[in-house]
C-alpha cells in the first residue's frame, strides 16, 4: 500500500532554471506535476531550446495557466493565445512565449519529466 502524500511547489523535487524562466517539478509514484514560471520576454526558442540543443518544443503537454498569458505557436502555422483558467494540450512541435507584462505560471500534468531535460 503506498503511503498518503502531500507536497508543495515551495519545496519541489527539482527545479530547472533557465534565463527568464524555471520549471518545477514534483513528483508522486505513477504521476509527475510541473509548475512553469516565465518572466516577462520569455520565449521557449530563445531561453530553453539553446539549452536542450532543439529549435522547437517536442514535448506534449497538458496543463493548466494559473495567471499570465501566452501563446503557443506550432510548427504547422497554427497559434494559440492561453490565459488563466484555459486547460491546455499542446502537441509536439511548437514555440511559446509569454505575453504581456505580466509573469506567466501554468501547471503541467503531463510532459513534466521531459520538459526542459537534457
Amino acid at each position: 500500500m503506498t503511503d498518503v502524500m502531500l507536497k508543495r511547489f515551495e519545496a519541489p523535487d527539482e527545479t530547472r532554471i533557465f534565463l527568464k524562466g524555471k520549471f518545477e517539478i514534483v513528483r508522486f509514484p505513477g504521476a509527475t506535476v510541473g509548475r512553469a514560471t516565465y518572466e516577462p520576454g520569455w520565449k521557449w526558442s530563445e531561453h530553453v531550446g539553446p539549452g536542450v540543443g532543439a529549435t522547437t518544443c517536442h514535448v506534449e503537454h497538458v496543463g493548466m495557466v494559473v495567471s499570465g498569458r501566452a501563446v503557443a505557436a506550432m510548427d504547422d502555422g497554427r497559434v494559440i493565445e492561453m490565459q488563466p483558467g484555459d486547460l491546455f494540450y499542446i502537441p509536439p512541435g511548437h514555440d511559446s512565449w509569454v505575453v504581456g507584462d505580466e509573469p506567466y505560471v501554468s501547471l503541467h500534468f503531463l510532459g513534466a519529466d521531459e520538459y526542459a531535460h537534457r
